[in-house]
C-alpha cells in the first residue's frame, strides 16, 4: 500500500498525448516522516504514522513522541497490512516518488464548511410551487410529522450545518508525478479548500528506494565507494584598483 500526506494546493489543466484536456488537482506531498509504526500484538491494530509540516511549538508530551524526528505539524495513521508494516521503521522518509503516473488513489479531507443551509440545498428538496396558494413558501421544508405521535423523529431532514466532514473520493487516476517540487496531478478535483490537508493513498507496493530516486543527480552518478568531485568554480578576474582624481 502506497500513501502520503499533503496539502491542496490549486486545480489546474494537464493536456494529454491525444491533445485532450485534463483537469487535475496539484497536492503538494511529503516528505513525510515515519513517527510510529504501531502492532497488532501491541497497539489491538498494524498502522503507520506519518508527520508532516513544521511546527515552531509543541507540547511537552508530542516532543517526547516525536524525540528525534523533528517537530511536526500534522500527525495522520494510515491502516495497513502486518506485511507492509514490518518494511518501514521510525525514521524513515516517504516523498511522492512511491507512486507513478497511472496510479490508482483515494484522496480523503476536510470538505468546504458553507455554514447553516437549508432543505432545498442541504438535501435536494424541490420546493413548493409559486402559484396554488402557496405564498413565501418556495424554499421551505414543509410538514415536519403529523398531530399523533406528538414529536419529531429522529433524521427528520431539516436545516442546519452543512460541510465541514470528513469526506473520500475514490478511483482518482495519478497523470504525473513532480519529485522535484513534490507535487502529485490528480485527475479530477478532490475534497477540502486550497491548503487544506489531504491523504493520499492507493494500492501497490510501497518502494522506500523509488521515493529517493532523482534526489541528488550528483550523488546517483557516482560509482559506490568513490568520492563525489567537488564543483570546480571558474577563475574571477582581480579587481583593478580605481584612478585617483
Amino acid at each position: 500500500m502506497k500513501f502520503i500526506v499533503g496539502q491542496k494546493a490549486e486545480m489546474t489543466q494537464q493536456f494529454a498525448e491525444s491533445g485532450a484536456v485534463v483537469p487535475v488537482t496539484r497536492v503538494v506531498a511529503g516528505p513525510c516522516v515515519v513517527t510510529q509504526v504501531k502492532a497488532a500484538s501491541k497497539d489491538g491494530y498494524c498502522a503507520i504514522q506519518l508527520g508532516f509540516g513544521q511546527r515552531r511549538t509543541i507540547s511537552k508530551p508530542v516532543r517526547g513522541h516525536l524525540k528525534g524526528l523533528g517537530s511536526f505539524r500534522y500527525l495522520r495513521e494510515f491502516r495497513v497490512t502486518p506485511a507492509d508494516a514490518e518494511k518501514l521503521h521510525v525514521g524513515d522518509t516517504i516523498t511522492v516518488g512511491v507512486f507513478t503516473p497511472g496510479d490508482v488513489v483515494k484522496v480523503t479531507g476536510t470538505a468546504k464548511g458553507k455554514g447553516f443551509q437549508g432543505v432545498v440545498k442541504r438535501h435536494g428538496f424541490h420546493g413548493s410551487p409559486a402559484t396554488h396558494g402557496h405564498k413565501d413558501q418556495l424554499r421551505m421544508p414543509g410538514s415536519i410529522g403529523s398531530t399523533g405521535p406528538a414529536h419529531v423523529f429522529k433524521g427528520t431532514r431539516m436545516g442546519g450545518q452543512m460541510g465541514g466532514g470528513q469526506v473520500t473520493v475514490t478511483n482518482l487516476k495519478i497523470i504525473a508525478v513532480n519529485p522535484s517540487q513534490q507535487e502529485l496531478l490528480v485527475k479530477g478535483a478532490i475534497p477540502g479548500p486550497r491548503g487544506g490537508l489531504v491523504l493520499v493513498a492507493g494500492d501497490g507496493e510501497l518502494t522506500l528506494a523509488a521515493a529517493l530516486a532523482g534526489a541528488s543527480t550528483v550523488a546517483s552518478a557516482t560509482p559506490a565507494g568513490e568520492p563525489v568531485p567537488a564543483p570546480v568554480s571558474e577563475p574571477q578576474p582581480e579587481s583593478q584598483p580605481k584612478p585617483k582624481p
